[in-house]
């Protein structure tokens, strides 16, 4: 049996303000147990104008969630309008930031040498990379899956050391699947996390690649997480849309 810690990291995206943040994270609350987040590590990615306040709640409740950034900025400070940086993120206890989600890639211009860029801004402030990966549809098609996936995993720790990448997570979503309904089998999934498994092995040793944990997403929700979850290869989950109604989410904590 694995020693891995499932994790569950809900991607809000750019939904919910302060307030809406800070009552979702309240229900959510009442909805789970110690149980449920000893067994389970619960993360939390608000947008960063809800960043403040939902920390806020985790520390005066001492509820039991880890604090998540959508985003960071390559640098630590500048004239860079708009942008948050690393430092920014520390200062308000963030342990974990979403590097190079597939939004950020087709939406922004975000490439394989900016995701690495800011791989290493969130582990130069101690700080866990959640790095995404994952492969259009035509990749899929072309039976392009394992290749593009390595070389984008190979190039997001291109530099990093063993033990920072040992502690962070990577989350493989397929962007065929991300808002789509559609999503990729267990067993298909599996099998690319293994790829995912074996570059980092190649990169920094078999131990740590085997440490690390890697996360399914792509349209996960309370009705499909138990068909990934029983597959050896899958440590837990990036949800998104389902991430945004608590009882959904706690479902999904609270998959069997």
């Amino acid at each position: 049996m694995s020693e891995r810690r499932p994790i569950i990291a809900a991607n809000w995206k750019m939904h919910k303000t302060h307030l809406e943040a800070i009552q979702a994270v309240q229900k959510l609350s009442y909805l789970l147990d110690r149980k449920d987040t000893e067994r389970v590590e619960v993360v939390i990615c608000p947008p960063f104008t809800a960043l403040r306040s939902v920390q806020t709640l985790i520390d005066s409740d001492r509820l039991p969630y880890g604090l998540g950034a959508q985003n960071v900025h390559v640098e630590d400070e500048g004239a860079f309008t708009g942008e948050v940086s690393g430092p920014m993120l520390a200062a308000l206890d963030v342990g974990y930031v979403i590097v190079g989600h597939s939004e950020r890639r087709q939406l922004f211009g975000e490439d394989d040498a900016t995701v690495n860029r800011k791989v290493k801004a969130v582990v130069r402030h101690g700080l866990v990379p959640i790095v995404c990966v994952g492969e259009t549809l035509e990749e899929r098609e072309a039976g392009g899956t394992q290749s593009k996936v390595a070389e984008q995993v190979r190039m997001a720790f291109d530099g990093v050391d063993a033990a920072a990448v040992s502690s962070a997570v990577v989350a493989y979503e397929p962007i065929w699947a991300i808002g789509t309904g559609r999503h990729a089998e267990p067993t298909d999934a599996g099998q690319v996390i293994e790829v995912i498994r074996g570059t980092l092995s190649e990169r920094v040793g078999k131990d740590v690649g085997a440490a690390v944990r890697v996360q399914y997403g792509g349209s996960v929700k309370a009705g499909n997480i138990r068909e990934f979850m029983v597959h050896p290869e899958i440590d837990g989950a990036l949800v998104g849309g389902a991430s945004l109604d608590p009882e959904e989410l706690a479902l999904i904590v609270k998959f069997r």
